[in-house]
């Protein structure tokens, strides 16, 4: 017999087989010697009163042979004399989950990066982190992986109809992930891992004969009679297939100049923008499990807020527990900032960007009253980016340059008050004491301001000095949209399929992960 049913345990007992054996065999009534094996298929952390537990979702295997749950793994075929082929731009979670699909039905993917591969990035991000030397080209977010390979690899997205999560989970698993993000309830990687699991991806792509090819940013299209052919290189390479698939990711702002340039509809895409605020992560532990030593039995814990103040949201973004705050910028002289984990979370920061949803109005009044952006008003579609620039550069020069990010104590925050000194910070190239209603927009900073109290009633505590609040977080999402019809092609630009977070069709790894083999299945119907 197998029976499935839904324990709650105290943390300390729900790592131990033999314990939740005891808890099953009291459940149902029967001998834990009748219990041959088990199978869990959901575990969540119950922190709401004041003793948190653990849930698990199980199967139990009573009085017959146990069968261990199945890693379900997908064929990948030989592409090497393929009669198709498709051009990927873009070498993120979008572009290799869209390249898997299409071997796994035996089109064969050529993936053009603009950055560099896994190994050689990390010394570019090594100089930008040590010295606040940038190479635009090879980044937090440009590289083999794109912005998920140095992310902390979170895997939960709400976004459960866009595609098969399991499959996505199960993927990740086939190349080198570890089995327990099949079953927590916000799984996660951590980003000492993800390289080696991006690596696995590559090298199963070129074995099966697919194509990657690093340093080779595309500079232009290649169109005959509305379609697609191909695409140049700044290497003056030329690339041609039978569709092309634009997944760039959200920080690509050259590709969306080309697009605007060329006359391929884009539009504007609303997003958020704020900052990043670390706490000692011992004291977030302290909040939501109501007790001032977490102990080994729970994770380091996280939170979730939101809030409306005078009818725009407020909330949290990309939370890292146990994590550092990262310089995520793509161009010398523009500040961004963003977060993320280590697979075992055991830094001892936790940060999370809280940001501000913003208004096309305000982004157009905004720039309206700085000259350097007269001449591009009348470009509708990139004003969301120049905003993010024009904030990431106020941010860069009032840290001081080199990436110092300016930063101010989150009561000194709201009390408009410069910090006479700053908590000790996990961000790498240093903060620098700053007024941040200096750096960032009246409306994002007075919706901050009003939010931070509120966020305090939710979590008692979350409002203290001894957090910091770091400038700036501008790179939520993309602020541009990049078309499609119900084919997944643009409107205008036959063979031409717009894919991923860059294109606004995604939010996440996972959700850009699905969203990339949407694409690639759409491109495998049209193509037979």
């Amino acid at each position: 017999m197998q029976q499935q049913l839904i324990l709650k345990l105290p943390p300390s007992d729900a790592s131990s087989i033999d314990r939740i054996k005891e808890y099953v065999g009291a459940h149902l009534d029967v001998s834990v010697q009748s219990i041959s094996g088990l199978n869990i298929l959901k575990k969540s952390i119950d922190a709401r009163s004041k003793q948190p537990w653990v849930v698990l979702t199980v199967v139990a295997f009573i009085n017959e042979p146990f069968i261990r749950g199945e890693i379900k793994k997908i064929n990948l075929r030989d592409v090497t004399h393929a009669k198709h082929k498709v051009i990927i731009i873009g070498s993120g979670p979008a572009g290799l989950f869209a390249a898997l699909k299409l071997l796994e039905n035996g089109i064969r993917p050529v993936i053009l990066e603009r950055g560099k591969d896994v190994r050689s990035r990390r010394r570019d991000l090594a100089e930008l982190n040590k010295n606040g030397i940038i190479n635009p080209e090879s980044n937090y977010c440009f590289g083999e992986g794109g912005a998920g390979t140095y992310s902390d690899g979170k895997l939960y997205t709400r976004s459960t109809k866009r595609g098969d999560i399991n499959r996505v989970l199960n993927l990740f698993v086939q190349f080198g992930a570890e089995e327990k993000i099949l079953v927590e309830s916000h799984p996660h990687i951590g980003t000492n891992k993800l390289p080696h699991i991006i690596t696995s991806m590559r090298n199963a792509i070129e074995s099966c004969g697919g194509q990657c090819h690093f340093n080779q940013k595309v500079v232009d299209f290649i169109i005959e009679n509305n379609v697609l052919k191909g695409v140049k290189t700044q290497t003056s390479d030329s690339y041609y297939g039978d569709s092309t698939i634009l997944a760039t990711g959200h920080s690509a702002r050259d590709i969306f100049h080309l697009l605007y340039n060329k006359k391929i509809s884009i539009e504007s895409k609303s997003f958020a923008l704020g900052v990043r605020i670390e706490h000692p992560q011992s004291l977030i532990d302290s909040i939501q499990y109501h007790r001032l030593n977490r102990g080994e039995s729970l994770p380091p814990a996280s939170y979730n807020l939101v809030q409306q103040v005078n009818d725009r949201g407020v909330f949290s973004f990309c939370m890292c527990p146990g994590g550092i705050i990262a310089p995520a910028a793509t161009a010398p002289e523009e500040l961004v900032v963003n977060g993320w984990s280590p697979s075992k979370r055991n830094n001892p920061y936790a940060n999370s960007g809280i940001v501000v949803a913003i208004s096309q109005k305000e982004i157009y009044q905004y720039l309206k009253k700085h000259p350097q952006y007269s001449d591009v008003l009348h470009d509708e579609p990139l004003l969301g980016m120049y905003f993010q620039q024009a904030i990431e550069k106020k941010a860069y020069k009032a840290g001081g340059g080199r990436f110092v990010a300016p930063a101010q104590r989150m009561i000194d925050f709201v009390q408009k008050k410069i910090s006479t000194t700053l908590p000790d910070c996990s961000y790498v190239p240093g903060i620098h004491t700053t007024c941040l209603d200096s750096v960032l927009p009246p409306f994002v900073y007075n919706a901050l301001n009003k939010a931070f109290a509120e966020f305090d009633k939710k979590m008692k505590g979350y409002f203290t000095n001894e957090a910091v609040v770091v400038a700036t977080e501008s790179r939520t999402s993309s602020p541009v949209r990049i078309p499609r019809d119900h084919s997944f092609q643009h409107p205008g630009l036959n063979a031409f399929y717009p894919c991923g977070e860059g294109a606004g069709y995604a939010g996440g790894i996972v959700s850009a992960a699905m969203d990339g083999e949407k694409v690639a299945q759409k491109i495998i119907e049209n193509l037979h």
